[in-house]
């Protein structure tokens, strides 16, 4: 059984970073970990269609050639014989072909079905996209866009994937100078790269409520806690 990211200790040391830090301030940080952010179910139907269409190819390299045989020896050809010989052979050649696609289609769908073959066959843009969009899916359904003041902070980090984004609601983000959150989020992944996800975590808890902080304090008064402080863990998808 895989290990996860992050250990019950691990879950209660995130989740103490975030209540000292939200004391600091009226903004909420909210953490999410996701073992993975996407199936990626069409990488195996694209590989094995890219494969499938190399057939040709392989037959070429490998050597086949399609001959008719030799019929001088009857006295020649007829124009009829030309014609069925020729399509004779151009459907065996058709047909050894499409049966190549077909085993080479199938076969490669299979082998990249295989979860780790096919997530390490997704090409990393496409990693990024997913990820970038399920961390945005997780802002809109925790409700960080509808703080009272407009200051949430989501932290996301998609296991699998080793990827993490980092995404703060339009009031806090108009006011933090360039370069904040991504010094926040290289923290973070300099955590996780160290194997120290928890230790990633806080530094950029750190980094992120020390801007909340100085923009957005804290009133003795009126600090609700709008969101939870836990640590989110999706599931795979």
């Amino acid at each position: 059984m895989k290990t996860p990211l992050l250990s019950p200790a691990d879950l209660d040391a995130v989740e103490a970073a975030v209540r000292a830090a939200e004391v600091r301030t009226t903004g909420e940080i909210y953490c999410v970990v996701a073992e993975e952010s996407s199936d990626y179910h069409a990488t195996p139907l694209a590989w094995a269609a890219g494969v499938a269409l190399l057939a040709p190819a392989v037959l070429l390299l490998a050597g086949l050639h399609v001959t008719a045989p030799d019929m001088s020896r009857f006295g020649g050809w007829t124009a009829d014989q030309v014609e069925g010989i020729g399509e004779a052979t151009a459907r065996a050649a058709l047909v050894g072909t499409l049966l190549l696609q077909g085993v080479l289609f199938v076969v490669t769908l299979l082998v990249v079905s295989i979860h780790p073959i096919r997530r390490a066959l997704t090409p990393r843009g496409m990693k990024r996209d997913r990820v970038r969009m399920r961390a945005e899916e997780q802002f809109i359904a925790k409700n960080l866009h509808a703080t009272r003041e407009r200051t949430g902070v989501l932290i996301y980090v998609s296991a699998a994937e080793r990827m993490a984004e980092l995404i703060a609601d339009e009031a806090i983000h108009a006011q933090a100078p360039d370069g904040t959150w991504d010094k926040a989020l290289a923290a973070l992944t300099a955590g996780l790269r160290r194997g120290e996800a928890a230790a990633g975590f806080a530094a950029a808890i750190g980094q992120c409520a020390d801007v909340l902080a100085e923009r957005f304090p804290a009133r003795p008064d009126d600090n609700p806690n709008e969101l939870p402080d836990a640590v989110v863990v999706l599931p795979r998808p």
